[in-house]
């Protein structure tokens, strides 16, 4: 439940157009909902400013489709993260409104107005082949408000790339950087911006690079002080980060 939604229901109980028994129904599910496999957190907007998103691995196609519902009956908006095929054309078969990003391998449901964030954030990748994750970190962004720009394939194997576009690079104010590898681009943006960095290690790489493991530990030796780093292949985690920084920076 959203900050707003509680507070126009709050707003109709004193002005007299919703009762208490009402109210009482509409926060029934509050602060928890059950599909009777998952407990859904609908306490989550209002305690940490963003709601509880669905990961999909683990879970069984017609356990997503449950959760979807419930969330979209409740007024909530609905990202599905880390989803396979198949339960994303049931979600896309079952909501007329849902939209599946296979790159990202997301599915995001729009039920509840989008939250504008006034915070812009760039998701940079450095190879063509870090771009899945960088999506995933981009698409949650966007479903939770940010403008997001991507800048793609900009790594340090040809670094007048990246050189190309440092001075757009200065109307942002949380940076994520996707590298598999050595993972130097992280350390590269963070020499360079002033602002918020959030480095995602990704499993691209030939056998040293151990399954991303090499840039983790690089980015978390990063030269550039103050890099963030989130766990391998975590494009949502990156997303969050920024996420809670935006919330830090929209309240200053």
């Amino acid at each position: 439940m959203e900050e707003s939604t509680l507070r126009d229901m709050l707003a109709k109980i004193k002005a007299g157009e919703l009762t208490v028994d009402q109210t009482i129904e509409k926060l029934r599910d509050f602060p928890v909902a059950e599909t009777g496999e998952a407990r859904i957190d609908t306490h989550r907007e209002l305690r940490l400013g963003f709601p509880e998103v669905i990961f999909c691995e683990g879970k069984t196609d017609d356990q997503i489709v449950a959760i979807s519902e419930r969330m979209v009956e409740m007024g909530q908006s609905v990202l599905a993260t880390r989803i396979s095929d198949s339960a994303a054309k049931s979600l896309v078969s079952k909501f007329d409104n849902a939209v599946h990003n296979e790159l990202a391998r997301t599915v995001f449901i729009e039920v509840a107005e989008r939250k504008t964030r006034a915070v812009k954030i760039a998701v940079i990748t450095a190879g063509t082949a870090d771009i899945p994750v960088a999506e995933e970190a981009a698409v949650t962004c966007d479903a939770l408000g940010c403008t997001v720009e991507r800048f793609f394939d900009v790594g340090v194997a040809g670094i007048h790339r990246l050189t190309e576009v440092t001075r757009s690079l200065k109307d942002f104010d949380v940076f994520i950087v996707a590298a598999g590898m050595e993972g130097a681009l992280a350390s590269v943006v963070g020499g360079l911006v002033g602002k918020p960095v959030v480095a995602v290690p990704t499993s691209v790489g030939y056998g040293a690079s151990f399954q991303g493991i090499a840039a983790l530990l690089a980015m978390l030796n990063s030269c550039a002080s103050g890099v963030v780093v989130v766990n391998i292949d975590s494009g949502f985690g990156a997303a969050m980060a920024a996420v809670r920084i935006s919330n830090l920076l929209e309240k200053s």
